[in-house]
């Protein structure tokens, strides 16, 4: 598979309280050109939410976020996940992450996390969360020392500042929920999210 950073500019961060909601959403997302789909563990939906995007939306590469430990990847594994995605790491979850045999964001928001990443030979990670831990500055000053590292940074981040995490050499892609504002999923308004994850989408002229 192509790498997670490089299939779209903007990975939508999905919180799921019906998995009914899944495949719609997923389909709208896809049709605005946002085809890398995270669908966070935070909620009971969620596996079953995975499943039916992976099953029924195949154009969709659709991921687990908020991988926090060995149960967690099994959960994301059994329920048809392609790629994980966590908030931090520590070995034994990089462990279980790697074994799995799938693409993996851990999660970093320090230069020694992102050192000691690289020892182990992880080289695309997940920088949160973003806006806190530093921004864009903080990003663009790991570039020069540690060009090898590739980043989605995820948290805070909007249409207005993703452009600037963009730009960036060092940035594949980011993650966002603007797509997803939660009065359209509850109203089930999907042409309105297809219409902003179009807008997304075009970010990376």
């Amino acid at each position: 598979m192509t790498s997670v950073l490089d299939l779209a500019p903007v990975v939508p961060v999905v919180v799921l309280e019906d998995a009914a909601d899944a495949v719609p959403l997923a389909r709208a997302l896809v049709a605005g050109g946002l085809p890398a789909i995270e669908i966070t563990l935070r909620t009971p939906a969620a596996p079953d939410a995975i499943r039916a995007v992976a099953e029924e939306v195949p154009e969709a590469v659709v991921g687990a976020g908020t991988v926090i430990g060995a149960e967690g990847v099994r959960t994301a594994v059994a329920a048809g996940a392609r790629f994980l995605v966590s908030p931090g790491w520590t070995d034994g979850l990089l462990q279980a992450m790697r074994g799995t045999g799938l693409p993996f964001l851990p999660g970093v928001s320090t230069v020694s996390e992102v050192v000691a990443l690289l020892e182990r030979g992880v080289t695309e990670m997940k920088f949160f969360p973003a806006e806190a831990a530093g921004g864009t500055a903080y990003l663009a000053s790991l570039s020069a020392p540690l060009p090898q590292a590739r980043f989605c940074p995820t948290g805070g981040i909007g249409p207005g500042s993703a452009p600037s995490y963009l730009a960036l050499p060092n940035v594949g892609c980011v993650g966002g929920t603007w797509m997803l504002p939660r009065d359209a999923i509850r109203a089930k308004d999907w042409g309105h999210v297809e219409r902003l994850a179009a807008q997304a989408a075009a970010l990376r002229g």
